[in-house]
């Protein structure tokens, strides 16, 4: 029997965290054909997600793929996220939570499936990233950031 992944468990545990302290959950992604997200939002391969309450709708985290509905310029959007391609999960206020090494993921023939996205080393304080400028700005742009 094969070892299941604590990933997916520590995901769910700093989404609850954030959620609990009042804090906005951003789940940073690499983007590749599994993943299911809006292309014009994508930068350098990846997409940063607001996953909070407000933002979403029928959020399922699950211990191989993330899925909710979320608007994207006020377009309702079904987003679809593999647990294997969430780079990091944290608070959009303060930057903490947790980020996580990418492992390329295998097709169904064995063959690496490439991500778009190459993680250079991460150092143990996980995340030290500046939230993004507030959003209330107006505009038709997304209030999700790119993290790099």
């Amino acid at each position: 029997m094969s070892e299941i992944s604590t990933k997916p468990y520590l995901i769910r545990a700093i989404h609850e965290w954030c959620v609990d302290q009042g804090l906005t959950p951003y789940l940073a992604v690499a983007v590749d054909g599994r993943t299911m997200v809006p292309r014009s939002f994508v930068q350098d391969g990846q997409i940063v997600l607001n996953i909070g309450p407000d933002a979403t709708q029928s959020l399922v985290m699950g211990n191989e793929l993330i899925a909710f509905q979320a608007r994207f310029s006020g377009v309702v959007q079904n987003i679809s996220v593999p647990v294997d391609n969430v780079s990091a999960i944290y608070a959009r206020e303060n930057g903490h939570g947790m980020a996580f090494e990418l492992v390329p993921a295998l097709d169904h023939g064995g063959e690496e499936v490439p991500t778009s996205m190459e993680l250079t080393e991460l150092s143990d304080d996980s995340l030290e990233l500046e939230p993004p400028p507030d959003p209330g700005k107006g505009g038709l742009r997304s209030h999700l950031k790119l993290v790099k």
